[in-house]
């Protein structure tokens, strides 16, 4: 259903209306395609060192080198930009976590990697090596200067580190960046987008974080703001084609006739995977028409079914590559009107099967050493909402699931586990929302306006990515920064 706000306040006379009245005024997203597959400008590229030792030369340095004029950097390649000696420093000296492979890494983006730059399409901040409060300056120092000057849907990515359990004032220092990350992108505006990326120490760390700053730093994150993702340790795997990254892999998604599993199903086999596309019989014929328009197989089935995961197994003899568990239902009344079988069928379906056929296919072997599993929760999961006790009780333990299952799966079975939690997404259900409800969902989030199918299947894209061994575990907001919950 087309957001008619959105159009309106594209125009002239729309953009007046809304700032005379306060209204907000959502910025057009610009989502991946192939005609626009990465973001416009520059990459820039700073760092914050732990604030003890950056005096206000080096602030000054930071400032002066963020307003300076980059005209030669801009037009240079990546890896130039990447290995030019051109990085500016907020705190100059300070070691810092990331180490010098985190370079070698942004030049893979595909913009150009500048120190310095007027209008940069992207900003990625080193913020490991701040522990102390004094530190936290540093992040000023750096980003005050740019964030005015970011050009519309820019990225902004901090990195940290994990706040360390022996040292509370690296704890807190580093815990501030998330409180800083999340204000910034409600109020960074235009369409740009926030994030904060913990990164573990180690050798493997600057390629361990690759597939992920390759997401959050192109127009396939376009509706994923203000979130903290943390890496693992875990040494990435190499991707054969970056072209086509899941070529000769197979995925298997759930509730792939229509909404967010279609999508998601287009993605995977742009992405080069075979796509088996299941769904309840109830809807084969469209089932089948997805399947047809995406080469994939079609499997009606009920996922809630005793045999299901044996099913699963024979439609990919070869073994699975990535596991989406996306079919749900609802059943939506407030707990004193809700009879026990609403209750008992949404937890079927969204919860115990995923539990029943994900335990069965690792067991059976069915996913692949080197596999991804991504679940499907949701933000009412993380923030509850009225009359739907069972279905966020569902989405919930799906994050349970994974955060449990997650390091321990990576540890026996050489599988990630990870889940995407949607917000305000534009499909046919949420269209039979009644109006001003529906306008209220999508105006909640620091974006102003709903997300697609195509932003939660990019997100699972990305953990389905052969490279994105380092991220496990997680649990991924596709929501704009939606106002409810964390």
């Amino acid at each position: 259903m087309a957001d008619r706000y959105l159009h309106l306040t594209g125009t002239a006379p729309g953009r007046f209306l809304a700032r005379r009245l306060g209204l907000p005024q959502p910025a057009p997203l610009r989502r991946w395609s192939p005609e626009t597959p990465r973001l416009e400008g520059t990459l820039l590229h700073l760092t914050a060192g732990s604030g003890a030792g950056a005096d206000a030369g080096a602030r000054a340095q930071a400032e002066a080198g963020a307003r300076a004029d980059v005209e030669a950097g801009a037009g240079a390649d990546a890896g130039a930009g990447a290995h030019g000696g051109t990085e500016a420093h907020a705190g100059a000296g300070t070691a810092v976590g990331a180490g010098s492979g985190l370079a070698e890494v942004l030049a893979g983006v595909g913009l150009p990697v500048v120190g310095r730059a007027d209008r940069p399409g992207a900003v990625v901040l080193d913020a490991t090596g701040v522990t102390t409060a004094a530190g936290l300056g540093d992040v000023h120092a750096a980003l005050h200067p740019v964030v005015r000057s970011l050009a519309p849907g820019g990225r902004v990515v901090v990195l940290g580190a994990a706040p360390s359990p022996d040292d509370h004032h690296q704890a807190a220092a580093q815990q501030a960046l998330e409180g800083f990350v999340r204000s910034l992108g409600k109020e960074i505006g235009r369409g740009s987008t926030v994030q904060l990326v913990r990164v573990p120490g180690g050798g493997a760390t600057a390629q361990g974080a690759a597939s992920t700053l390759r997401f959050l730093l192109s127009p396939r994150s376009a509706y994923v703001s203000g979130q903290v993702i943390e890496l693992t340790d875990a040494t990435p795997e190499p991707v054969t084609d970056p072209a086509a990254p899941l070529a000769g892999r197979t995925a298997l998604v759930t509730g792939a006739a229509r909404g967010i599993g279609a999508a998601v199903a287009s993605v995977l086999a742009r992405d080069g995977a075979r796509v088996i596309a299941l769904d309840v019989p109830g809807v084969r014929e469209e089932l089948e028409r997805t399947a047809a328009r995406l080469g994939a197989t079609p499997l009606p089935l009920d996922i809630t079914a005793p045999d299901a995961a044996d099913r699963i197994a024979a439609a990919a003899p070869d073994g699975l590559g990535v596991l989406v568990h996306n079919a749900g239902i609802t059943r939506d009344r407030r707990l004193a009107n809700m009879p026990a079988e609403r209750w008992t069928s949404v937890i079927d379906v969204n919860l115990d099967s995923v539990l029943r056929t994900t335990d069965e296919l690792l067991k059976g072997g069915a996913v692949t050493r080197g596999g991804r599993i991504v679940a499907t929760a949701s933000i009412a999961g993380i923030a509850g909402n009225t009359g739907q006790t069972n279905y966020a009780a569902s989405k919930a333990g799906i994050i349970g699931l994974v955060r449990s299952l997650g390091p321990r799966a990576a540890a026996d079975h050489g599988v990630t586990v990870n889940a995407v939690a949607p917000g305000f997404i534009e499909t046919k259900m949420t269209a039979a929302v009644p109006f001003f409800i529906r306008e209220a969902g999508r105006r909640m989030n620091s974006l102003s306006q709903g997300g697609l199918p195509v932003d939660v299947a990019e997100a699972v894209a990305w953990f389905a990515q052969p490279d994105s061994t380092a991220v496990n575990g997680q649990v991924l907001r596709v929501c704009g920064q939606s106002l409810l919950g964390a």
